[in-house]
């Protein structure tokens, strides 16, 4: 921890846009540099900065440690809007991903998104079984979504292959209107305008050494690094928001006291690309994504198929657990290795692929912050809440997957544990 914090250092020159200058400042009311400090440029950690800045008289700063936001996480998903469907009644992750939705479907509708073209489809999805046991778990699937009131409909394997004779749906389909696709790109750089419009800063290529908490003050100090030129300096923040994705836990068990420390897990997904020997037009496969039935407490929802905003199909993510600490540790390299289960795992539901039709394209990891083992035991829940005993910092961890489609109501839940 850090011995001292004397606020030796009050301005700083970060990037932030395109190569623009701005500097961070003291305010001559408040006694720290800023107002909040969000850890992690993401799009969860963009958004928070987004609504916190938009607040008359706060003064916020956007930490990211890479030369852009929306490089790590955001920028290694299947850019899916996510209806909601599969996550438990009373959860964080059902009412985050349903209020995300909403806004960003409502934000397209309305013309919100004019400033910042952010393009996405409400191109819906089909969730497909191919036994009994599967078809029981369609029919469950439906309940629980009734009960979050997220539309759904069954659809009988014979509407199923007159539409879109290539996809297997043995036992059934449940339709979920809802799910969508969307740039991620481009609603980290919405969120960014929305920042950079109400005079918010952004420290990027900025990385996180250590923090203390100052009681007597009280506010957070945080000894940052400008990785391009190694120089180190501190600035105070009266709040602070850990939004550091995959190193979330890392950023927490800087200042949480052994007892309350967390370990780090991460479970890493290969996307294929779909070139086939002789091309098939992609809307005669599908114009609905497709899921498979996930095996129950599963870590993801299958090797499932989607595709881009210009109709690009692709697979994936499949599922591989890491054996590692840190999130420094990760190789993000994309490679065969796992192809022919994925290869397995898209036949059940797309039985004219062939190995030779894939191949790997990228990779994304998913912050974990329970282990393997506990993961396929219960279900597991993002933690949002202001630690106890140190006001004003609010930890995010575990944000993983309906992460994107959350991050607008994420970002409005951190802004109402603070403004209740």
């Amino acid at each position: 921890m850090l011995k001292s914090c004397t606020r030796h250092v009050t301005q700083f020159v970060g990037r932030i846009g395109r190569n623009q200058i701005k500097e961070f400042h003291s305010s001559g009311i408040r006694t720290s540099d800023f107002s909040h400090v969000v850890i992690g440029g993401g799009v969860v950690g963009t958004a928070v900065g987004s609504e916190l800045q938009a607040i008359e008289g706060n003064n916020v700063l956007l930490v990211e440690q890479h030369q852009s936001l929306g490089t790590e996480t955001t920028s290694r998903n299947s850019e899916v809007i996510h209806a909601g469907l599969y996550f438990p009644k009373g959860s964080l992750k059902a009412e985050l991903c349903i209020k995300g939705k909403n806004k960003l479907y409502e934000a397209y509708e309305t013309g919100k998104f004019n400033s910042v073209q952010v393009p996405l489809s409400k191109c819906g999805k089909w969730v497909v079984a191919q036994d009994e046991a599967e078809g029981e778990y369609l029919e469950k699937l439906q309940q629980n979504a009734k009960e979050l009131e997220v539309p759904t409909e069954l659809i009988s394997p014979e509407s199923a292959k007159k539409k879109f004779p290539l996809i297997r749906a043995s036992a059934g389909i449940l339709e979920s209107p809802t799910t969508g696709i969307i740039s991620a790109h481009d609603l980290v750089l919405y969120f960014q305008t929305q920042f950079e419009n109400n005079e918010g800063t952004i420290g990027l290529n900025t990385q996180l050494i250590d923090i203390e908490y100052n009681r007597s003050i009280p506010n957070y100090c945080l000894r940052l690094k400008e990785k391009e030129s190694g120089s180190e300096f501190e600035v105070t923040t009266d709040n602070l928001v850990n939004s550091a994705g995959l190193y979330a836990q890392e950023v927490s068990n800087l200042l949480l006291p052994e007892d309350r420390q967390l370990n780090s897990y991460f479970a890493k997904g290969t996307y294929y690309g779909y070139q086939p020997a002789t091309p098939i037009k992609s809307s005669k496969i599908t114009e609905k994504l497709i899921y498979p039935c996930p095996n129950p407490n599963a870590s993801s929802l299958g090797t499932h198929l989607t595709f881009d905003l210009g109709g690009q199909l692709r697979f994936g993510p499949d599922l591989e657990w890491l054996d590692i600490k840190s999130a420094s540790e990760i190789d993000y390299s994309a490679t065969s290795k796992n192809i022919n289960e994925a290869v397995k795992a898209i036949r059940q539901y797309f039985p004219s692929i062939e190995i030779g039709d894939i191949q790997p394209t990228y990779t994304g990891v998913r912050p974990k912050i329970v282990s393997k083992t506990e993961n396929y035991r219960r279900f597991s829940d993002f933690i949002i809440r202001e630690e106890d005993d140190f006001p004003g910092f609010v930890n995010l961890l575990g944000i993983e997957s309906p992460g994107l489609t959350s991050s607008w109501a994420i970002a409005e839940y951190v802004k109402n544990i603070y403004y209740k």
